[in-house]
């Protein structure tokens, strides 16, 4: 637990008298709120607040803890502004997730450059698959690829990528083409657990067509869905970045490009808006760059 954010989502709740106001005004969630609230009363070993569905109120424990929570951050601004980050110089060290193939793909590359721009900067890199929990975890930012972020959360939309149906050679060889969407139920389709699951959503001549599929594969990986599909598998939705090298080689064919797979949205997505370190902003702004100069579609 950041035991300084706690005492100012204490603070904050009480001046605004709600959990939900505090979590819109600092920018955060309000179960990331709750949480700090229940940190902090575990860590003074006393209930600060009595907690209705209509109002808050202080315990006298929480009168008392009020008042050193309140000093203890104005002594932790004093020592901000006198060894705070010259001329907004990024420094420090972050912590970020992503997923492993857009890591391995993409951001690896992304994070070197910016740790080279910015020497004073250090990245600890976590690559996985499930989701990580920000606060538990002490990330500082997540980069997901989805189309369902959570109201809750607070995050900042880098970039779309393109997904795009393809086949290998050795596959097409060996079963009828595709001419339409509905021409897939016929076909081994290699499910991402989670795109589509069983069902793959295109636009084809302004219409949305939610196509029903099945196959005999599936993975939470989109690299393992890809070394499917090269070895002849069945037919895969894969990402831009993954699936446009492998056309230009002709490892992969794409299929139906007159039909638009529906596309996934890229997000920064971190614990606060407020009181963001440089480093941390001078991140995000350049993965917003650097994710519009990357062949995404």
């Amino acid at each position: 637990m950041d035991k300084l954010v706690a005492m100012q989502v204490f603070i904050t709740t009480v001046d605004c008298g709600s959990q939900s106001a505090a979590a819109e005004k600092l920018g955060l969630s309000r179960p990331v709120v709750s949480r700090y609230l229940g940190e902090l009363e575990d860590w003074a070993g006393a209930r600060l607040l009595h907690r209705t569905t209509r109002r808050l109120s202080l315990t006298d424990a929480g009168t008392e803890a009020l008042s050193r929570c309140r000093q203890l951050l104005e002594m932790a601004k004093g020592i901000q502004l006198s060894v705070g980050e010259p001329s907004g110089v990024p420094r420090g060290r972050l912590r970020i997730t992503a997923s492993t193939t857009l890591g391995r793909s993409l951001l690896t590359s992304m994070i070197a450059q910016f740790v080279d721009l910015y020497p004073g900067v250090g990245v600890d890199m976590l690559l996985s698959d499930q989701s990580v929990s920000l606060v538990d975890e002490r990330i500082d930012l997540a980069i997901r690829i989805t189309n369902t972020l959570g109201s809750n959360v607070v995050a900042r939309k880098l970039a779309q990528c393109r997904v795009m149906l393809c086949a290998a050679p050795a596959y097409l060889r060996r079963h009828p083409a595709v001419r339409h969407v509905d021409e897939l139920s016929i076909h081994n389709c290699l499910l991402h657990s989670f795109y589509g699951k069983g069902t793959w959503t295109f636009r084809c001549d302004g219409e949305e067509l939610a196509v029903p599929v099945t196959g005999n594969f599936s993975a939470n990986d989109a690299a393992a869905i890809e070394q499917a599909v090269l070895c002849g598998a069945g037919l895969a939705m894969l990402p831009a970045y993954l699936a446009l090298p492998l056309i230009d080689k002709g490892e992969l064919v794409a299929l139906l490009p007159e039909c638009e797979a529906m596309p996934m949205d890229i997000y920064a997505i971190y614990a606060t808006r407020r009181n963001m370190p440089v480093a941390l902003s001078k991140l995000i702004e350049f993965l917003e760059r650097s994710f519009k100069d990357a062949r995404l579609g």
